[in-house]
């Protein structure tokens, strides 16, 4: 029955989505691991990467230089890379989910500027909280990013009783705006160095970055993809608005707080590591419904998958396309993701005004 279940599976067009996620996962690891302005044997980087993770090296002559980079350097980045993508994409759909529109994503409603602040305020002070050591950072970006959150739909409530996403996305470039404007007050009382490193930083990438910041994303992934994934059945139900939700037994008020915290866990710390990285969240959970559509127990997985491949090639043309410089990751995704931004905004206006 189980062998049944599985060739149904693989046979059916969701079984092939799935199998095709996994072939640009491996090709997006493998091309950020094999290309890079510095080049390396693939042999020996298949060897160190064989060897550390498994004892399997087979090569007995691999310079310690190329070791070191290949192991202290490449492979985090590619792997922090797909974990923020990861993370960032996952979000991204459930607050598309639970907002019922596209348009949706933790950079265009301002949680991401939001844990910004948070991030960049532990930058600037230098301090840590005690217990936390060095999860002060994500923890703080959590917190601001979820009270930023809070914010936006405060407003929302206050100016209009339904949750428009023009209106939510009017109150996040506001609250965006606001956030900002603290976050450049901050940088404009350091010194230049510090300027120099948190403006850097802001422009969103996973260049120098260690298996620390690794350690740091995984606790905070896992938890709040375990939520959202435990979930989808919730956002399933919201996308026919919250009334029949609530009539078909969901616990909506349960539902969207959990969804909303799972959704902050991952973008909190994602941005902590990574800085602010906008349109991933947005572009891909939008690409993935095209071909699934709206059913959230194969978008969700999927966004994982795609989300972090995406960021993994974005990363890859940040390094290289003007190699031996490298680009911000955050330039990469808004100039991908701006136009398709304004794209959807226009097919949506224009789907609106054909129903009317």
């Amino acid at each position: 029955m189980q062998n049944s279940f599985i060739r149904k599976f693989l046979g059916s067009k969701i079984g092939w989505l799935y199998m095709a996620s996994i072939g640009v996962v491996l090709c997006a690891t493998l091309l950020g691991l094999f290309v890079s302005s510095v080049k390396f044997p693939i042999p020996t980087i298949l060897h160190i990467v064989a060897d550390k993770s498994f004892g399997l090296g087979w090569l007995t002559d691999v310079p310690k230089n190329e070791e070191l980079i290949i192991w202290n350097i490449r492979v985090p980045r590619v792997l922090l890379a797909f974990l923020v993508g990861a993370s960032l994409s996952l979000a991204g759909a459930a607050f598309q989910g639970l907002l019922r529109n596209p348009l949706a994503d933790p950079y265009t409603i301002g949680v991401s500027s939001g844990a910004a602040l948070g991030a960049v305020t532990v930058l600037f002070f230098q301090y840590t909280i005690w217990g936390l050591g060095s999860y002060t950072l994500p923890i703080v970006a959590i917190i601001s990013g979820f009270l930023t959150l809070f914010v936006v739909f405060g407003i929302v409530r206050l100016s209009s009783r339904s949750l428009a996403i023009e209106t939510i996305i009017l109150a996040g470039i506001i609250v965006g705006a606001f956030v900002g404007a603290l976050t450049s007050l901050m940088i404009s009382l350091g010194d230049r160095d510090a300027m120099t490193q948190i403006m850097y930083w802001l422009y969103g990438s996973v260049a120098m970055r260690g298996w620390s910041h690794v350690q740091l994303i995984i606790p905070f992934l896992v938890i709040g993809s375990i939520i959202l994934l435990a979930h989808y059945r919730e956002l399933n139900a919201l996308a026919l608005g919250e009334e029949a939700a609530d009539h078909i037994g969901v616990n909506v008020k349960r539902g969207k707080i959990l969804i909303l915290i799972g959704a902050s866990l991952l973008t909190g710390s994602a941005v902590a590591v990574s800085g602010s990285i906008g349109f991933v969240g947005l572009v891909v959970p939008h690409l993935v419904r095209l071909m699934t559509g709206p059913n959230h127990r194969n978008v969700l997985p999927l966004s994982i998958l795609l989300g972090g491949s995406f960021l993994v090639f974005a990363d890859l043309l940040a390094r290289t396309i003007i190699a031996p410089q490298e680009l911000p990751i955050g330039v990469i995704t808004a100039l991908i993701g701006a136009p398709v931004f304004a794209l959807l905004l226009i097919r949506d206006r224009m789907g609106r005004g054909e129903s009317r």
